[in-house]
């Protein structure tokens, strides 16, 4: 099964396309689309909230960012929150409800260093017990990082290999940057969330957050699900996966998983 989100020029969802506007590939062969869906199914999402220092003069525009998600939430869907300064720390799980959770986020202060690569560690592997199937990390940040224990090669490895799509909200405001953090924090979420089939988007208006997040609320959960049994014969373990828009659709952008682990 492969989810795929579909996008036009201006960021937004595109949900009117049907099976035959879509042509699937794994190692270069061409796959018979045997499933097709559409259906807004439940999603279980992590909201990962930085709340570092640098955040200090961003955290208005976060909490808007916040508000304006669980605006175009499902009140079916599941939601753990996780805050990172220095480290990583659970706000909130599954049991409470949206309004606490969305509480809880928007409470945090900021202060201390960045630990992103060990809060998207922590998501990931708080999600392996999630209810439903489908599962997303939402991130807001600037992207920097200095105190985390695991390195951004292993975070890409350990997000390639699970079945959680990553999204971020990238806070930048100007093209200056004061630290080789904040100026590697953009290529990191990029990196971070192409691998796994989600997106960043890079906001340099704090005008403009909120109709980010509300894109990418909308985007977790309008995808398309191809799926297909595939009929190439891997010499490797990891397969690659590539999804192709008929030419009448050329303008539109597919955001999908690359590839997948094979068990054989």
């Amino acid at each position: 099964m492969v989810p795929v989100t579909v996008s036009d020029s201006m960021n937004h969802t595109v949900t009117s396309l049907k099976k035959e506007d879509f042509a699937l590939y794994e190692g270069g062969q061409q796959q018979e689309i045997r499933y097709f869906s559409t259906e807004d199914e439940p999603i279980s999402v992590a909201i990962l909230l930085d709340v570092s220092k640098s955040m200090t003069d961003k955290i208005e525009t976060e909490r808007a960012a916040i508000d304006e998600f669980f605006n175009n939430a499902n009140s079916q869907d599941e939601y753990f929150a996780i805050a990172f300064s220095d480290r990583p720390r659970v706000l909130a799980d599954p049991t409470q409800s949206i309004d606490q959770i969305q509480g809880e986020l928007l409470a945090e202060q900021p202060g201390g260093p960045t630990a992103l690569l060990d809060a998207v560690y922590l998501a990931i592997f708080k999600l392996r017990s999630a209810r439903y199937e489908r599962r997303a990390i939402l991130i807001l940040s600037d992207g920097g990082d200095n105190a985390s224990r695991y390195k951004l090669r292993e975070i890409k490895n350990v997000a390639q290999e699970s079945d959680v799509q990553i999204y971020a909200i990238g806070l930048f405001e100007t093209f200056f940057f004061n630290t080789i953090e904040e100026r590697l924090g953009k290529v990191w979420l990029g990196e971070i969330t192409d691998v796994t089939g989600g997106r960043t988007i890079t906001v340099d208006n704090r005008g403009k957050v909120p109709e980010a997040a509300a894109t990418i609320s909308r985007a977790m959960r309008n995808q398309y699900v191809l799926g297909y049994r595939p009929t190439t014969t891997a010499t490797t373990k990891w397969r690659k996966i590539r999804v192709r828009l008929t030419s009448a659709n050329d303008h539109l952008r597919a955001y999908y998983r690359r590839g997948y682990q094979s068990m054989h």
